[in-house]
């Protein structure tokens, strides 16, 4: 299975919204209750095909990623993929890719899950993630082993 992410375009707007739908559609009706309107403009509010990228599974479009480089850390703000790629081990690959991105960089990993999206939870705590803060949204963050830096 080849896995690989380009950057997201305009076009690529309503794929991430029906992504969006049909990846975190039932946990974010748990939550809030799913209004298309209003999900809809959520997205249309958030979507940046200059931040986002779309995961590729053999040649095919099969979900999104976006990442952020804050202050001492990585963001992983979304991770999402069409439940016919979910259990396939592309997001594991995916995470453990930013996992070693971050420890090449010295800097940890980040993240919110719902609380409700127990799967995610899990892989998570799987991949060595740990709880910071718990509510609607749980808090995680993955800290490898610190190195030491040599000056060149």
């Amino acid at each position: 299975m080849r896995v690989t992410l380009r950057p997201a375009t305009e076009g690529d707007r309503e794929f991430c919204f029906r992504l969006h739908e049909a990846a975190m559609g039932a946990y974010v009706a748990a939550v809030w209750g799913w209004d298309e309107q209003e999900q809809r403009a959520y997205h249309d509010r958030g979507f940046a095909p200059g931040r986002w990228q779309i995961v590729t599974v053999d040649g095919t479009d099969a979900g999104m990623l976006s990442v952020e480089q804050r202050d001492g850390s990585l963001y992983l703000g979304r991770i999402e993929l069409l439940p016919e790629f979910q259990g396939r081990g592309v997001g594991s690959r995916l995470i453990t890719d930013l996992i070693a991105d971050a420890d090449r960089r010295g800097v940890a990993v980040e993240l919110d899950v719902l609380a409700v999206n127990t799967r995610a939870y899990e892989l998570y705590r799987r991949l060595g993630f740990r709880e910071v803060r718990r509510g609607r949204k749980i808090a995680m963050r993955y800290r490898g082993t610190p190195r030491s830096v040599t000056a060149s």
